[in-house]
């Protein structure tokens, strides 16, 4: 079967699953909600960041990034659905490469129409404050918040495609990305740069004095996600669906 079919087929499977959607829905409405109260009051911070301070929700809003991803995988392995889907599309390889498509695109057009919105209502909470960030400030956060959402999600549907469970992938990525990442950032110092989730928000940030720029953070997560996902195409051309 050609590729864009079977595009077709995974476009329809996330279209209809509802979670899904609502998985997106809950990623636009949690971070531009936190970015709106972070606006209210994010000027009265002493290190105040204003570029930041636009994309604070993005740290609460990732969670529904990596739920979609997981779950757009992690659906194949509910019922047979997955045997099903490979009797279907023999070739294992496109099909994954659909799935991971499927989940990218959406993943990324709702990331950016967030960090639009998010941006729009955080500078109207800051006023004056954020009249120091200029349009190439800006266009790069939006940017960047876009590119990385979508590998959350991509990294989260390659784990869930080694672990066969949105459940397990959840159980990982979650306290990872809410309490182990701050740990380790507060003491390991810049090391910290270098994870996956610390690395790519490094692009939302006004100035950093880290050892990674915007675009070589999100370079690192990107790293990650395909070292994810090749394990997850890895273990489904090789293991029994």
């Amino acid at each position: 079967m050609a590729f864009t079919p079977v595009l077709h087929a995974e476009w329809l499977k996330i279209r209809t699953l509802r979670s899904l959607p609502g998985a997106l829905l809950a990623l636009f409405a949690v971070t531009t909600a936190f970015a709106a109260l972070a606006g209210a009051d994010g000027s009265s911070d002493p290190d105040f960041d204003p570029l930041f301070t636009s994309f604070v929700g993005v740290l609460p809003g990732q969670i529904a990034a990596v739920s979609f991803g997981a779950m757009a995988v992690s659906s194949e392995y509910h019922g047979g659905a997955l045997r099903l889907t490979l009797a279907a599309v023999p070739q294992r390889g496109r099909w994954f490469a659909a799935k991971m498509t499927a989940i990218a695109v959406p993943a990324l057009l709702v990331g950016l129409v967030t960090a639009v919105a998010a941006l729009a209502v955080a500078r109207a909470g800051l006023g004056s404050a954020a009249n120091g960030l200029t349009t190439a400030q800006q266009v790069r956060g939006v940017l960047g918040c876009g590119v990385y959402l979508m590998l959350m999600a991509l990294f989260a549907a390659g784990l869930t495609a080694v672990l066969r469970s949105g459940v397990a992938t959840l159980s990982v990525l979650i306290p990872f990305i809410l309490v182990v990442s701050f740990v380790v950032g507060d003491a390991a110092g810049t090391v910290a740069d270098y994870l996956p989730d610390k690395a790519g928000q490094i692009v939302l940030h006004h100035t950093y004095d880290g050892t990674l720029g915007p675009w070589a953070g999100l370079a690192v997560t990107a790293l990650w996600t395909a070292a994810a996902l090749l394990a997850g195409a890895w273990s489904v051309r090789r293991r029994d669906a």
